[in-house]
């Protein structure tokens, strides 16, 4: 694998299950980003600070904003490796780099996300324990170049919006829905002719405000520029009339 460099990384190794593949035998966004927060959680349980430990102290990690690119993606029974860093800490928030790589070793994804330490009673930051920091070290290397501090614009104007009402199944430990449905409620609002035929190919998000069981929300969605043969879009998630999210995803045509 590349980035032989790194001194403090740590590995997870994946294979990929039926369940976690769309008809075409592949691994959809969803599985991917799950599949991350899953390393950032076992790199979580091998630092002593499992995110149930952390829960029972009524704390927890917050997504901020986040990246994911990936050039391909698995397919069923393939063996992957997730690479996983902190490239950066402040008092409140790191910013975790990961790379993924097929079994040969070759890098088929990346992604990149902003973190908030977060006191779950309070509902705000908290500062994170210096005892994490000295178990996960870091590495200022970047997997991916991006801002996850810029701002991602509402949509004033939307093509389409569809509908959505949170379930129980959508909410985390943290009682609000997590990231991942923000990425199933934005892909559902993507044309079906856009779907048959391309793949995701980048989405960049920004998390703004939290969504609990019960509430509905409503997914916009605009197109964007077109950047050769792919396609564009910006999404912008409410509740009623709050922000919840934004994001700008770049889908690419899928290749017989």
């Amino acid at each position: 694998m590349e980035n032989k460099e790194l001194t403090s990384y740590f590995d997870k190794e994946f294979e990929l299950r039926y369940f976690e593949t769309n008809q075409l035998g592949v691994a959809s966004p969803t599985t991917m980003l799950t599949l991350l927060e899953e390393t950032a959680a076992e790199h979580c349980f091998v630092a002593n600070y499992d995110l149930y430990r952390l829960a029972e102290q009524n704390i927890g990690w917050i997504l901020f904003s986040g990246v994911m690119e990936m050039e391909r993606y698995p397919h069923y029974k393939e063996k992957i490796t997730i690479r996983t860093w902190l490239s950066k800490y402040s008092m409140f928030k790191g910013t975790r780099e990961n790379i993924i790589y097929d079994a040969q070793g070759n890098p088929i994804g990346r992604a990149k996300g902003l973190w908030v330490f977060f006191d779950i009673e309070k509902r705000k930051p908290t500062p994170i324990f210096d005892s994490i920091k000295k178990e996960w070290s870091f590495c200022d290397q970047e997997s991916i170049s991006c801002n996850l501090s810029k701002k991602i614009q509402p949509i004033e104007s939307p093509d389409t919006c569809c509908t959505f009402k949170v379930q129980r199944c959508d909410a985390d430990m943290y009682r609000h829905a997590n990231n991942i449905k923000y990425l199933q409620w934005a892909i559902e609002s993507i044309p079906s002719e856009i779907r048959a035929q391309y793949s995701l190919h980048s989405v960049d998000s920004r998390f703004i405000s939290e969504v609990s069981v019960g509430q509905t929300i409503d997914s916009f969605i605009k197109s964007d520029s077109t950047e050769g043969e792919d396609k564009t879009f910006l999404h912008t998630i409410k509740r009623e009339d709050t922000v919840c999210a934004t994001a700008r995803s770049v889908w690419r045509k899928i290749r017989e």
